[in-house]
């Protein structure tokens, strides 16, 4: 079994010694986030605040912030039972009774696998009730300057469908506070919690919602993870905890409630009532463009004598989430070719946000079967918000990119491999569409043998309206010159002169700062994908014959900052000062 509930998981970190617990006055608006933040970058303990500011609840922070946490939180069980059933479809599909034995240790487990009512006297979540002002104690986090308000940034957010209960959804949606018996929730249209929404709203009725925050640490990985539509995420949560999840009926109606849980927040949600929510820092690095989202009207809040409140700050990429999304990943690979036979490996860099990159090793036996094999990935859930698709046949480890990316350009051929979608729906909060929900896509193929031989050094000497050239990797150049406001027809200029030099490098991307976009895979990554908008950051020579666009080498892509784009994420200046003044206060020696 993995931890039962948050307390169990802290009090591990505390033996550990990988527990910081900061005695010293905290605010909650801005200074807790700042010290956050400053500890993930260094890859440093998790967060334990005693003393925030307007709360009697400690608040816990980074319980995931680093591989090793994460990798100790819901330990490596359910990575081997995963690969294990997978390995065994084949034996237990159909069932018979042969194959049933010669399984009978995995099934064994499976049989563990589910949730199990408890009484209401054995469920800590049941120690207090508050009916009046309900939301008036929590914690009133607020991570940037810029933002609308104080959120729930750690809230496991469960629906289900008015017509078909036994269809549920736990996601992690953000829940901003509006005051002490309000709250919105941050759902996109294309998630469970949206879908199970517009039914409601179709039929006129009010959707009722709980918000759990804490209980085992397996419940927030199966909330974060982006599983099928119709897989339970309760029932994922019990695969990851390695026993029954222990739920308990609320004493006064409703949905059942996690029995260990910190927190469980119960309330509806009007049919087409809505209120503008935002601006708030999001997982790209960037604030969130205020949009209209549901408002939820909070019944009542049940928590635990001792409550903690588990939180987490989101921002530009590394941030807690990063590492548990990179679980989640390992937990799900392998039933990548269970449910895509074609496909053999697949994976999505966190480094650039939700949806904007994703890879795949593919199958490739028969001309054009790794066409058939994107389609498959961009109609696959949550996969069918990906922005930039790669993929190829070669056995490389998808998480490292330089290596994939090279494996890719070696066997690219641009007239046939490289295809672009317009009019596509990308995720709500994606940041380069010019209209929300409308974007494009595009798709990268490089399967086969290798077609060339690609440069390492760049030694084609100065271009026109370029300062710097900088390899990334072998056939990648990163370049930058004038700001985008300076000068936006620049990559067009300098695919003539690329052309004109029969440049070696076949793909070159325009940044604002080469030397530091070049640094790591995470400011590449995040540098060039996470604004990246296809049909208009694409500049290449091209022709059309029988309605197919042929590209032609060298594809440039402006990756630099545009006028449209929303304001990065930056701490406030004094934040920052009264962070470096307190510091020693926070962690004494």
């Amino acid at each position: 079994m993995g931890y039962g509930n948050l307390r169990q998981w802290i009090e591990q970190l505390r033996k550990d010694k990988d527990l910081a617990v900061v005695d010293a006055p905290v605010d909650p608006y801005l200074e807790l986030a700042e010290i956050h933040r400053r500890v993930v970058r260094e890859e440093g303990p998790a967060l334990l605040f005693t003393n925030v500011k307007d709360t009697p609840f400690p608040v816990a922070t980074n319980l995931f912030g680093t591989v090793r946490r994460a990798n100790q939180a819901f330990g490596t069980r359910p990575e081997q039972l995963m690969k294990t059933l997978m390995g065994a479809m084949e034996t237990l599909l159909p069932p018979t009774a042969s194959g049933i034995w010669k399984e009978k240790r995995l099934v064994l487990d499976l049989l563990k696998v589910g949730t199990r009512n408890v009484p209401q006297g054995e469920a800590p979540v049941l120690g207090v009730c508050r009916s009046t002002e309900p939301l008036k104690e929590l914690p009133r986090i607020t991570s940037w300057q810029g933002e609308g308000g104080p959120s729930l940034t750690l809230p496991l957010v469960y629906t289900e469908s008015i017509t078909h209960p036994q269809n549920h959804n736990l996601g992690i949606y953000r829940v901003p506070i509006y005051d002490d018996s309000k709250a919105g929730v941050h759902w996109q249209k294309h998630k469970g919690g949206g879908f199970h929404h517009r039914e409601a709203e179709q039929l006129g009725e009010p959707l009722p919602v709980s918000v759990f925050l804490g209980g085992p640490p397996a419940l927030i990985a199966a909330a974060a993870a982006p599983v099928q539509e119709r897989l339970p995420e309760l029932l994922l949560a019990s695969l990851v905890l390695g026993g029954k999840l222990q739920m308990v009926k609320d004493p006064m109606g409703g949905h059942r409630i996690p029995a260990e849980a910190e927190f469980a927040i119960r309330g509806l949600i009007a049919p087409h009532e809505r209120r503008t929510e935002g601006p708030f820092g999001d997982h790209y690095g960037f604030y969130s463009t205020p949009r209209q989202f549901p408002v939820m009207h909070v019944q009542r809040i049940w928590h635990r004598k001792d409550a903690i409140y588990p939180a987490t700050i989101i921002g530009k990429p590394r941030q807690e989430d990063y590492y548990l999304r990179e679980y989640i990943q390992r937990l799900l690979a392998p039933a990548y070719p269970l449910l895509m036979p074609s496909v053999k490996a697949l994976w999505e860099y966190s480094e650039c946000g939700p949806h904007s990159l994703v890879s795949a090793v593919v199958r490739e036996s028969y001309p054009r079967e790794a066409v058939v094999s994107a389609y498959r990935i961009l109609g696959e859930g949550q996969l069918s918000l990906t922005k930039f698709l790669l993929l190829t046949n070669e056995p490389v480890e998808l998480a490292e990119f330089p290596k994939l990316l090279e494996s890719v350009l070696e066997r690219f051929n641009p007239a046939s491999d490289f295809l672009v979608y317009g009019n596509a729906a990308p995720d709500e909060q994606d940041h380069s569409p010019n209209a929300m929900n409308h974007g494009s896509k595009a798709i990268m193929l490089g399967v086969g043998s290798p077609v060339r031989e690609l440069p390492s050094d760049y030694t084609e000497g100065l271009l026109p309206g370029i300062t710097e050239a900088i390899p990334y990797c072998r056939g990648c150049l990163a370049v930058s010159g004038a700001s985008y406001e300076e000068d936006p027809e620049l990559p067009s200029r300098l695919i003539a002169a690329l052309h004109a030099q029969e440049t070696a490098w076949p793909l070159v991307f325009v940044v604002d700062n080469a030397l530091d976009t070049v640094r790591t895979q995470t400011s590449f990554l995040w540098t060039v994908f996470t604004r990246f908008d296809p049909a208009s950051d694409i500049y290449a020579e091209y022709e059309i014959k029988s309605h197919h666009i042929g590209y032609k080498l060298p594809l440039v892509i402006d990756a630099r900052m545009k006028r449209d784009y929303p304001e990065e994420l930056v701490p406030r200046e004094d934040i920052v000062q009264r962070v470096d003044r307190n510091w020693n206060s926070y962690f004494p020696h």
